[in-house]
């Protein structure tokens, strides 16, 4: 069976990027990882698609956390007036023990580019029982007329209801998933049908290589090295 790696994981040491930026001690680190999970958890099933969630960032200082959200629709985040906004800080502060400083919402204005919105799209239209093909190829030829240099979707499950699970893709353009300095945004949704769960991924190329954030000066020496 071919094992496939996340492109945003291949590419984090060149990026130098995480989702949550925080260090952390001992029994410390598995208690801000738990709490990050569910402060991810409590904003995708509170938004999710609704809200045009993209990403989620989290920092962590002195007993304080930053949270910023990534969406395509700002308003129905803040709401009217920001109660939108304090009733989702009032959710989380629940969650952590530490104090929520902000929460940061940043608008996505390129929709057709981001991978997360697109695969959430596809989702979305497949709970509704769309045909998985008109899906496919409608979201593919938006991303292109967006600008993008390259894309690749793939469906995977129970498709138009078949009794036998399979996969089904559509590619175009350039994807370089081996080339670790090319930007290539990637993400996975999941469409909950009458049939099961059918699985989404999208690959979206913009033709953009990444500056490198940082440089190993040193060479890590071969634990080898030396012994006789």
């Amino acid at each position: 069976m071919g094992r496939k790696t996340n492109p945003i994981s291949f590419r984090t040491l060149v990026t130098g990027k995480w989702k949550s930026q925080w260090i952390a001690k001992d029994a410390d680190y598995a208690n801000f990882l738990i709490e990050d999970i569910k402060i991810r958890k409590e904003i995708n099933d509170s938004l999710g698609v609704k809200g045009g969630v993209a990403d989620i960032e989290i920092e962590r200082g002195a007993n304080e956390v930053k949270i910023y959200i990534k969406t395509s629709r700002p308003g129905m985040i803040i709401g009217r007036g920001g109660t939108g906004a304090i009733d989702l800080k009032n959710k989380l502060q629940k969650l952590v023990k530490s104090k929520i400083k902000d929460i940061s919402i940043e608008e996505i204005k390129d929709v057709d580019l981001n991978a997360k919105l697109v695969a959430d799209s596809i989702a979305s239209q497949l709970e509704k029982r769309i045909a998985f093909r008109r899906a496919i190829n409608q979201a593919t030829e938006r991303v292109l007329k967006a600008g993008a240099k390259g894309v690749k979707i793939k469906v995977s499950g129970r498709l138009n209801g078949a009794e036998i699970a399979r996969n089904e893709f559509v590619y175009k353009g350039t994807i370089p998933l081996q080339t670790i300095k090319a930007d290539v945004d990637y993400a996975y949704s999941r469409a909950k049908t009458t049939y099961g769960i059918i699985g989404v991924k999208v690959w979206i190329y913009q033709g953009k290589e990444i500056e490198k954030k940082f440089e190993i000066k040193e060479p890590i020496e071969s634990i080898t090295k030396g012994r006789k």
